[in-house]
């Protein structure tokens, strides 16, 4: 199962380390220690905790593969759902939930499970924007 630093989480939420450490200290977060004896987030309950905060923007690391996508979130799994064929995975990054729908191949080769990072591209022709 993955779990994340304090470093890590800090980043994937947009706040501080230190604030992470509010939250943990607070009871707000919940962590264990590693092997090592270092404080840790569990991804799952990373996930559940972004998500239902659903706050903080993530930006797409300097050193990501070249891509002619332009819109990328990183995020954390907060869902998925496997039939036959198919799959659902839902990705919480930052006040964003994106749901995709990929093969469910796709979801087994790239080990793809609730608590992972993950980077969601998404390529539109078309694109819809409201006033507020």
């Amino acid at each position: 199962m993955a779990s994340y630093s304090i470093g890590q989480a800090a980043r994937l939420l947009g706040v501080s380390s230190e604030t992470v450490r509010r939250w943990a200290d607070g009871g707000k977060l919940a962590m264990v220690r590693d092997g090592a004896g270092r404080r840790v987030i569990e991804g799952v309950a990373l996930a559940r905790f972004a998500q239902e905060r659903g706050a903080g923007l993530h930006a797409v690391p300097e050193d990501d593969v070249p891509t002619s996508v332009r819109n990328s979130f990183v995020g954390i799994v907060t869902g998925v759902r496997v039939d036959d064929v198919a799959a659902q995975v839902e990705v919480q990054s930052g006040p964003h939930r994106l749901v995709s729908l990929v093969t469910r191949e796709a979801v087994e080769e790239l080990a793809i499970e609730v608590g992972v990072t993950v980077t969601a591209r998404v390529k539109s022709t078309s694109v819809h924007i409201d006033l507020p």
